[in-house]
């Protein structure tokens, strides 16, 4: 045997022994078998999710789940009892925030236990419009029959044959007048009042005013204001009153400002 093929015949007996794969060709090879198994769950997994999330829909809602949302709906739509929220009720959307207040504590810095009045509307008092940073205000008040004719200077005149948008040379003539004679007897007058009456303390900001006359002449009156400007002020005077004229003569007319009969 020549030594060429005894050499080759050497190195095949020693290669016999080896494995024919290398360590790191097997971690190799048992990496790739774990990704193909991890990627063939997570594959499982996410079907899985995607079936659960088309058939969530199509669950029946629990009875319970939906009364109690229905019941948080309805308490969030509910007017509520206090005056405030009674008069909002009657309001045109986006007037405004309202808050009952009071004109004595406000400007006579009266204690509100000291500012007791006796109101004979059920809606009677003052009320804080608070909106786009500016406060305004409404005011309602009935007043007795003795009271408006004392206001209007009428004396033992019916209240509901003065004519307030025509007045004697001692005041000013009220802007944007109009008397309105309803059907059933009663007068309603709405006008508007820029407050300019000198420096005094508070300086009122314009408003518009209305006085609706009764059947037995008493009135109720309205005051849809922009504002004051003095000390204790809850803030700066509303652009426009938070009414209009055609808003108060609405307002006016609701039954629910007027006492019982």
């Amino acid at each position: 045997m020549s030594d060429d093929v005894r050499k080759l015949l050497e190195r095949a007996a020693a290669d016999a022994g080896r494995p024919v794969l290398s360590t790191e060709a097997v971690w190799a090879g048992a990496a790739r078998v774990r990704f193909r198994r991890r990627a063939a769950v997570t594959g499982a997994a996410l079907a899985v999710v995607v079936a659960g999330a088309v058939a969530v829909p199509q669950l029946k809602q629990d009875p319970a789940a939906s009364l109690d949302r229905a019941s948080v709906a309805a308490s969030t739509g509910t007017a509520g009892t206090d005056k405030a929220s009674r008069v909002a009720a009657l309001l045109p959307a986006g007037v405004g925030r309202l808050e009952e207040v009071s004109f004595v504590v406000l400007i006579k810095h009266v204690k509100p236990s000291e500012a007791r009045r006796d109101f004979v509307g059920p809606l009677d008092g003052d009320y804080a419009v608070h909106k786009d940073g500016g406060v305004g205000y409404l005011a309602f008040e009935i007043r007795t029959a003795k009271e408006v004719a004392a206001k209007s200077g009428a004396g033992g005149t019916d209240p509901a044959a003065v004519d307030l948008c025509e007045v004697d040379g001692k005041e000013p003539k009220r802007a944007d007048c109009v008397r309105q004679v309803l059907p059933d007897g009663r007068v309603l007058t709405t006008w508007s009042d820029t407050m300019d009456y000198g420096d005094g303390t508070p300086r009122w900001g314009p408003e518009i005013d209305g006085q609706l006359v009764l059947e037995d002449g008493s009135a109720l009156i309205l005051r849809s204001s922009t504002g004051f400007e003095a000390k204790g002020a809850q803030g700066p005077l509303l652009k426009s009153p938070p009414l209009n004229s055609a808003q108060v003569r609405e307002l006016m007319l609701r039954p629910e400002l007027l006492p019982e009969k």
